[in-house]
């Protein structure tokens, strides 16, 4: 699948996943926008492409590097890791999170209702991540100090960091 295949309509988890497989085999269309900031910048995320129905971002992880807990609003995704690794968590409520390593070359999709947070697990990391419907909104989670969870519901556009009274323990 490539910019000019892509069909004009919303595309499901299992076609994103497809979709950031192939741009991964072709490093000639993101390669360039690969770079990662200092210590305490936030992390380097560049668009790579976006129209009516899907919107493809590449970003670069350091492992300080934390999206904090975070839902894709009504779009669905897929993250293909091209360089380094990923962690991956989902809140359990009342249990130890599930965390999943997600080592270069492996992808993951999801749906809509999927609530996760990544940080970078090597040095530096590498992924490219397609949601459909395009991102606007993002819900970000966070926990009171007396337990009370809370979605904030913010723009595509504010790069999502850990909230710092976060902790979903």
């Amino acid at each position: 699948m490539s910019w000019e295949s892509l069909p004009d309509r919303f595309l499901d988890p299992r076609e994103l996943r497809d979709l950031v497989d192939d741009l991964a085999a072709q490093p000639e269309l993101w390669a360039h926008q690969v770079a990662f900031g200092e210590h305490g910048e936030a992390r380097h995320y560049a668009s790579l492409y976006r129209d009516s129905y899907v919107d493809v971002w590449l970003i670069c992880w350091r492992p300080e590097d934390d999206t904090g807990w975070h839902d894709h609003d009504v779009s669905s995704g897929a993250v293909r890791v091209v360089a380094g690794a990923l962690k991956e968590s989902n809140p359990r409520i009342g249990g130890a999170h599930l965390e999943t390593l997600l080592p270069e070359g492996k992808t993951m999709s999801f749906g809509p209702e999927h609530i996760h947070r990544i940080n970078g697990h090597a040095e530096t990391s590498v992924s490219i991540h397609a949601y459909s419907p395009p991102l606007w909104r993002l819900g970000q989670y966070s926990i009171s100090d007396d337990g009370v969870m809370r979605r904030a519901s913010v723009s595509y556009a504010d790069e999502l960091r850990q909230a710092p009274q976060e902790a979903l323990v």
